[in-house]
């Protein structure tokens, strides 16, 4: 498996339907494959708008089975298409009453390799979360895929410490984190946690925001979607903060050994001392 992975995410505005915002993202990856990129990450609940704004029955409507639903079919085919690894992030029904915030991964050859559901769920005013989504369960896996082994952390995850090392654990070498938070909330963090838990687990991050305003509320979702190494470099430039943007960016893989030979954190973990971090 070659070193460098040529990488793609998608900052991507609310079109007003599913349809077209299907639509737009699968131009985004046949222009991200036309440049090379092996793997592309989407947005959180990417195929609609961010709905969690308000509390409204109504908005259940945007839920569908995962793999078994129509935008995981179309990304299956997508990938097929492209020969891409593809990460999806969507509202999910498992049955009735059963709702999750997931992000399925699908294979570069159209396989569905599994999903993440999103553990740690906001209740605070622009983030009704709690009303839509039940808390993750099924642990945090990491995906062997075309490209390497890739993992799903979603949003409001990123303030919690621990799904980043168990991601690491688990022999992550990209975390794909798609996320919808806006400008007055957390811009201060934005350009900190990412690089910070990308050093503190020696792997690549891809950092996804929304970007614009949407109908159901006043959250300004200002985008500067990055990719960052496990130094805590930015690969690239970060995108801006006001307009859609396709990032496509080379990951070299080979740095994730070197920085694990350099800085050893993983040699140097004292899980027997760490049971406190577990207690009620």
């Amino acid at each position: 498996m070659a070193n460098v992975v040529r990488a793609a995410l998608v900052q991507a505005t609310w079109t007003g339907d599913t349809e077209s915002m299907v639509a737009k993202h699968e131009e985004h990856a046949r222009e991200a494959a036309r440049r090379g990129a092996r793997i592309i990450g989407f947005q959180e609940v990417f195929n609609a708008p961010y709905f969690c704004q308000v509390q409204d029955r109504e908005h259940f409507r945007w839920a569908e089975p995962v793999p078994d639903g129509p935008t995981v079919g179309r990304m299956r085919e997508l990938a097929r298409e492209t020969g891409m690894v593809i990460v999806v992030p969507v509202f999910e029904v498992e049955q009735p009453g059963f709702y999750y915030n997931t992000a399925a991964v699908i294979d570069a050859d159209g396989t569905y390799l599994g999903k993440y559901r999103k553990h740690h769920i906001p209740q605070v005013e622009g983030f009704w979360e709690k009303y839509y989504f039940r808390p993750g369960n099924l642990g945090w896996p990491v995906f062997d895929t075309a490209v390497g082994r890739v993992g799903v952390y979603i949003c409001y995850d990123r303030h919690f410490p621990e799904g980043w090392r168990q991601l690491g654990l688990g022999g992550a070498q990209l975390v794909y984190n798609p996320s919808a938070t806006h400008r007055s909330l957390s811009a201060h963090l934005w350009q900190l946690e990412q690089p910070a838990a990308a050093v503190a687990n020696e792997y690549f991050v891809a950092a996804i925001n929304r970007v614009g305003q949407e109908e159901y509320g006043t959250n300004d979702f200002y985008g500067t979607s990055y990719f960052v190494d496990p130094r805590g470099r930015f690969v690239g430039d970060v995108a801006g903060d006001k307009d859609e943007e396709l990032l496509v960016r080379d990951l070299d893989f080979a740095l994730i050994d070197d920085v694990r030979q350099q800085w050893a954190f993983y040699r140097d973990r004292r899980p027997d001392a760490y049971e406190g971090l577990v207690q009620p």
